[in-house]
């Protein structure tokens, strides 16, 4: 017996119910479902309400008869075809003939031989069922082929979206997307890029056929091409109109495979034909970025509505991952134009700040004590290092931002960085008549850093709290081993942060004073350059406050080393550094600022040197030859010859071989340093340059002989 969820349903109507009874009792053996009706009206409801397998339906009924209601049941769309067995008594050909007019399949007499009428009843089910298995097989095969159609666009997709983000290289996104849609989507795949009045720009193509003239393997993907009118003009129709543009039966020549990065533009081209082409627009933020074309050739098939579909959510993505692309490329970009503009504005300000910081020098070794003379020195000397180091600080973010920084990392004793970065920040200290307090721990603690960085570091926190304190305030500096931790706070009794201010005050560019005055002035990178450096140690910063006038600590921490290498730990007592020089030099100063070179000449003079000046390439070159001294001091960035041509001309020449030469320059990057070196400098450097270092740097005649200097 068939389970009851595969049992067929039969409808059996008579308006008599002694016949409904024998027929259910002859077809009860089937084993289906035998449902009854008295009336075509309660046939109708019933099939309505479901599909069968077979109708029995009386001719004679009251109302309607067994012929209206089936004519009822045909019009029905779903009930169309259900097989119908007439039943009567009354018999004629006429009756008989009316019976299969109105779509009977059968006309039994009654009473109907119940052999007779199972056998018929029990083929149509098994008809039925039939039907059934196949409109199922259709459905299952429809309902898979679905499902693998959806897994492969689901796939396409997703490796699309991968190959698209896997690069954020703009030409490389490029190539890639014109490789995704072939073969899938197309035999023949271009992108072409929008120009700023909505034409074309340019285009980078793909091909999957080979040349059919010389059986040639398809060519290099991913080169550039000029399109063809046609297909130009299709093109500029979609991205002016932001509008997919589909063209059938087209049966035109692509264009040429243009290894040399043009097209032959021939539309007479026997090359291989294009037959169905889909341009879509790629448009993200309300901008247009180009457009996609797929083609495919005259043998291949025509374009689905599913393809299209595909196509059209892959235009989608590929705007955005070219929306991406550029938005990246812009912002590199403009990195690029401000470390440039940053670099160049270091160069350009360390020029003026040359001759004042000489200035300042030559009152100092004019040693006047006219106080008037003092307070003007002073005065110099402290704003021009205050300018040097925004310009330091500037150059050292820029550097960070670059990833040009590199530490010199060396075990070092945190008390000896501490020492160091105090005396960097006590003129300030001093000048705010602030009280500093520092605390060192008991036992030396080792940190494995750059010494000069983490003391950078340190002196920018000391500086920025004497700057937030009102005069006359409480520093202090304690140093501390918590844990593998060695823990360096900066806590002062000034200003204070505001909460709000907390989470952003290691921004670029942020500065807690807000106000119109900005009397504490700065450029708000200090704390940005203080937390990178920290960073860069595999360290953390923090900063706490408990708001304004409540004053501010700043909390360092860094890996703390359990005992130093055995090079770390001094074994003896140095050697003092020789700062003497064996006596006069002749110097060349060579700058193209008047100012820069005259205060220079004017310092060497005062220290005991001979000194001439030239202020460009060529005048450099010929004091040389005249005057053979013993050091020149060379700017860098000279009219005519630049300062590194004319060091590469000194070389050249065997006289000049013992020749110090010394590079004077605003340029203070690390690629400038390269530079010099490369070109012959023996020493690189940067204005304002500091005197003392530069005195040292000078030779003495006696070495000039292989003597030692004193």
């Amino acid at each position: 017996m068939p389970s009851a969820a595969a049992k067929a349903n039969i409808l059996l109507v008579d308006d008599l119910p002694e016949k409904l009874l024998t027929y259910e009792t002859i077809l009860e053996e089937l084993g289906e479902n035998l449902i009854s009706a008295r009336s075509g009206a309660e046939a109708l409801r019933h099939v309505l309400k479901a599909d069968f397998a077979v109708i029995l339906l009386d001719v004679q009924m009251p109302g309607m008869d067994g012929f209206e209601t089936a004519q009822l049941i045909r019009r029905r769309k779903q009930s169309a075809h259900t097989p119908i067995i007439f039943l009567t008594a009354y018999a004629d050909e006429l009756q008989t003939a009316q019976g299969y007019a109105t779509g009977g399949v059968d006309y039994l007499a009654t009473p109907a031989a119940p052999e007779i009428l199972r056998a018929k009843v029990r083929v149509f089910v098994e008809l039925f069922r039939m039907r059934q298995q196949v409109a199922q097989q259709v459905e299952d095969r429809a309902e898979r082929a679905a499902a693998e159609e959806s897994a492969r666009r689901s796939s396409f997709l997703s490796e699309a979206s991968r190959a698209l983000a896997s690069s954020l290289d703009f030409e490389a996104t490029l190539s890639t997307l014109a490789h995704l849609a072939v073969p899938q989507l197309a035999d023949y795949s271009l992108v072409s890029l929008a120009d700023q009045h909505g034409g074309i720009e340019r285009t980078v193509a793909a091909w999957t056929w080979s040349d059919p003239s010389t059986g040639a393997a398809s060519p290099p993907l991913g080169h550039e091409c000029r399109l063809q009118a046609w297909l130009a003009d299709i093109v500029t129709r979609a991205l002016t109109s932001n509008k997919m543009q589909l063209h059938l039966s087209l049966k035109v020549p692509a264009p040429a495979a243009c290894p040399d990065g043009t097209s032959n533009g021939d539309s007479n081209s026997q090359g291989a034909l294009v037959d169905s082409v889909v341009v879509l627009p790629l448009m993200a933020r309300t901008k247009m970025l180009g457009a996609l074309t797929i083609a495919r050739m005259p043998s291949s098939r025509r374009y689905s509505h599913g393809e299209l579909a595909l196509a059209k959510e892959l235009s989608e993505r590929a705007a955005i991952a070219l929306d991406n692309v550029l938005l990246v490329r812009d912002i590199q970009q403009a990195d690029r134009h401000r470390n440039e503009f940053l670099a160049m504005l270091a160069h350009e300000l360390r020029n003026p700040l040359a001759p004042l910081r000489n200035a300042a020098e030559v009152l100092r070794l004019q040693g006047s004590n006219r106080p008037e003379f003092t307070w003007a020195q002073d005065v110099i000397t402290r704003q021009v290092t205050h300018m040097v180091r925004l310009v330091d600080d500037l150059l050292d973010v820029s550097r960070i931002t670059r990833g040009k920084i590199r530490l010199e990392l060396k075990q070092e004793n945190a008390a000896d960085i501490v020492a160091s970065a105090v005396e960097t920040a006590r003129p300030l200290i001093v000048a705010r008549k602030h009280v500093l307090t520092t605390t060192l721990p008991e036992d030396l603690l080792w940190v494995n850093v750059d010494a000069t960085r983490l003391a950078q570091v340190l002196s920018n926190l000391l500086t920025n709290a004497a700057k937030y304190t009102p005069d006359g305030g409480r520093l202090s500096l304690v140093v501390q081993r918590e844990g593998d931790q060695a823990v360096f706070r900066v806590r002062d009794s000034g200003e204070g942060i505001p909460r709000e201010m907390l989470s952003h005050i290691f921004d670029l560019f942020t500065q807690v004073d807000q106000s119109l005055a900005r009397s504490q002035g700065g450029l708000g990178i200090g704390l940005t350059l203080v937390r990178r450096l920290v960073e860069m140690h595999g360290g953390s910063v923090q900063a706490s406050s408990e708001g304004p006038g409540q004053g501010s600590e700043f909390v360092v921490r860094l890996p703390a080393q359990a005992l130093p290498r055995p090079e770390a730990v001094p074994t003896g007592t140095k050697p003092a550094a020789t700062t003497s020089w064996g006596g006069p030099c002749r110097i060349l100063v060579v700058d193209d600022n008047v100012d820069a070179a005259d205060s220079l000449a004017a310092i060497l003079q005062l220290n005991g040197h001979t000194v001439q000046m030239a202020h460009d390439g060529l005048a450099a070159l010929d004091r040389v030859r005249a005057h053979k001294p013993d050091a020149v001091l060379l700017d860098i960035g000279l009219p005519g010859l630049s300062g590194l041509e004319v060091a590469q001309r000194l070389r050249a020449q065997e006289e000049n071989k013992g020749l110090t030469l010394i590079a004077v320059s605003g340029y203070a990057q690390e690629e400038d340093f390269n530079r010099s070196r490369r070109a012959g400098f023996d020493h690189h450097f940067v204005k304002p340059v500091d005197i003392g270092l530069l005195l040292r740097s000078l030779p003495c005649p006696a070495a000039r002989e292989g003597a030692e200097c004193r």
